[in-house]
């Protein structure tokens, strides 16, 4: 062997390794970026996990990448380790489909006409039609197909470049010994590892090992081992993954070790045994690139076939290797970083980060409301932690989203994260008026201050509207209801002339010396905090609006509704004005 071969398979190595990322990425923005919400909606049962598992992988082409969104999944909180280990269990089973995608760069073509169905010429003809797109296509989806096919014929290239680099070795007696070597079952195990963990990619691996089968001197009892090593050694990027994980989450990433690790060694004993004892002839057959695939195939679906009955011994297996351990509480436990790589994920966990906010919030408002009429120390502390909590909230979510917006997003992602961006920050400024709620609360115990009865009773018709719109907003925000966002603007509508009432009536009871001057001014101050919490939800809803129409101007359309006065919005407001109308 040359050193312009060991060059060329190198450069081989490089091209193939390339384009199976450019490829790989490529179908996962075609599909949307939807494959992993559904990894994690529809995983409920351990044959639906493993059906999805091996579905995913087999479209991202990388058990690691499926399995690292498994670790991120348990660590968030969003999934148990039981339902992740039926899914890894599917992705060792999926990662098998790129073996075949690689086998269509081997078929043989005839001369003539056929010779233009070999697969040079349709790798070439693939290629230009994935740079036209890529290089002139319009639309975001376009340019996506031109990677995947651009991804498809470097991946070919890298292949072909890789094959003819190592077609010579066969003849080379130094290259038989080391694959005889190879057949001893522990040795190629652990160079079929230590080869899958340098690559960090047990599809790539396998790759390499179909064109070095391309030298006619590979037999199966030389290829069984690597395949197995190479099953085992696809776990260290998992593992590496989980490196700042919770238990939770390290012991999915160990799940996947310890499920390939001992679905192979049961193979290996049970295959081995068998050998020792009926001397498997077949063991010397000559292996091509087709027959890896389907090595390779078997091999992971008995693995899979001999696991799947036993997920809670796995499960009980990565419990023992990484101990329970409580941890501590994190406001933003659903913003995983490995999700970020996942833009559609990374939006869920951001707005259902939000919507744990938002509950907070409201929570925040109870509390601080209950103290104006029956006030205690502890009831004032709890406000003030859930004020707190809500800046943190804040702080997490406006990192992650500021690093989420500097991915490649699509447009509704990216209006989305913009509208979540401006979102959270309303309901953080609920979460400080209802802690200068609490605080007027609390001047007023200890000042031993009392409104009257016309104040009070005015005050209850304020907070029972202003705790309707907050519970609307939050209720529409949280699952998404459009027709319920739009009721906020109305009774929001009703708050403003309530606000402007009650100021009025406020200034009639300071004339008439039914009201003192200290008294007025905490009375202004609830009245003007509980307006401004009508305006964020005013601003929360019409965000949730305007983001549905494909547009974000909130200003733009408060204007038109309330130009526009539809029927519906007429006939709420009137119901609105009703309900909370002052005697």
């Amino acid at each position: 062997m040359t050193v312009s071969d060991i060059i060329a398979l190198f450069s081989g190595v490089a091209l193939f390794l390339f384009g199976m990322t450019l490829m790989g990425d490529g179908l996962k923005k075609v599909s949307g970026n939807k494959l992993e919400p559904i990894l994690f909606r529809l995983s409920g049962t351990p044959l639906r996990g493993i059906a999805l598992g091996a579905g995913v992988t087999a479209v991202i082409q990388s058990s690691s990448a499926t399995s690292v969104m498994m670790v991120g999944f348990v660590n968030s909180g969003m999934m148990k380790v039981r339902q992740a280990i039926s899914v890894i269990l599917g992705a060792i089973l999926g990662t098998s489909i790129t073996g075949w995608v690689i086998c269509l760069g081997y078929i043989n073509s005839g001369s003539g006409l056929s010779s233009l169905l070999s697969t040079s010429t349709l790798t070439g003809i693939i290629a230009v039609v994935g740079i036209i797109l890529r290089m002139f296509g319009k639309k975001r989806i376009h340019k996506n197909v031109g990677d995947i096919l651009m991804g498809f014929a470097v991946l070919m290239f890298g292949m072909s470049t890789m094959s003819g680099a190592v077609s010579g070795l066969g003849e080379q007696a130094w290259f038989r010994g080391l694959l005889s070597r190879m057949s001893h079952p522990l040795v190629g195990i652990l160079a079929g590892l230590a080869f899958s963990a340098l690559l960090q990619s047990a599809s790539a691996a396998v790759g390499i090992v179909q064109a070095m089968s391309v030298t006619g001197a590979m037999t199966l009892g030389a290829a069984l081992p690597l395949l197995m090593g190479i099953t085992i050694g696809a776990s260290l990027p998992v593992l590496l993954s989980a490196l700042g994980a919770n238990p939770a989450g390290k012991r999915t990433a160990y799940s996947y070790l310890v499920a390939s690790f001992m679905g192979v060694m049961v193979c290996a004993s049970l295959f081995y045994i068998g050998d020792a004892m009926f001397r498997f002839r077949f063991l010397n057959r000559i292996m091509d690139p087709f027959s890896l695939a389907l090595v390779n195939t078997v091999l992971r679906l008995a693995i899979l076939t001999l696991l799947a009955p036993f997920i809670d011994v796995l499960e009980a297996v990565s419990l023992t290797l990484v101990p329970d351990r409580r941890a501590e509480t994190d406001p933003a436990l659903r913003l995983e970083e490995r999700f970020l790589s996942h833009p559609a994920l990374a939006i869920e966990q951001s707005r259902l980060t939000i919507c744990e906010m938002a509950n907070e919030t409201e929570e925040a408002m109870r509390a601080a409301t209950k103290l104006l009429s029956a006030y205690s120390d502890a009831g004032f502390e709890y406000v003030q932690n859930l004020e707190a909590a809500g800046d943190r909230y804040e702080d997490a979510l406006g990192s992650y989203l500021v690093k989420l917006t500097g991915r490649d997003l699509s447009d509704n992602q990216g209006k989305a994260a913009s509208v979540f961006l401006h979102t959270l920050s309303d309901f953080e400024r609920i979460s400080d008026h209802a802690l200068n709620i609490a605080k007027s609360a609390n001047e007023m115990h200890e000042k031993g201050m009392t409104f009257s009865e016309d104040a009070k009773h005015e005050l209850a018709v304020m907070t029972a509207a202003v705790t309707e719109v907050l519970s609307i907003t939050i209720k529409a925000f949280d699952s998404s209801d459009i027709e319920l966002a739009r009721k906020v603007e109305p009774l929001e509508e009703v708050v403003d002339g309530l606000c402007d009432k009650l100021k009025l009536r406020h200034v009639e009871r300071l004339q008439k010396g039914q009201c003192t001057i200290a008294n007025g001014f905490v009375f202004n101050d609830l009245i003007t905090n509980y307006e401004r919490v009508s305006d964020q939800c005013s601003n929360i809803a019409v965000a949730m609006i305007e983001l549905s129409e494909g547009s974000f101007d909130t200003h733009e359309y408060v204007e038109e509704v309330k130009e526009d006065r539809s029927a519906a919005y007429e006939r709420w407001l009137r119901e609105y004005k009703a309900k909370y109308a002052i005697e």
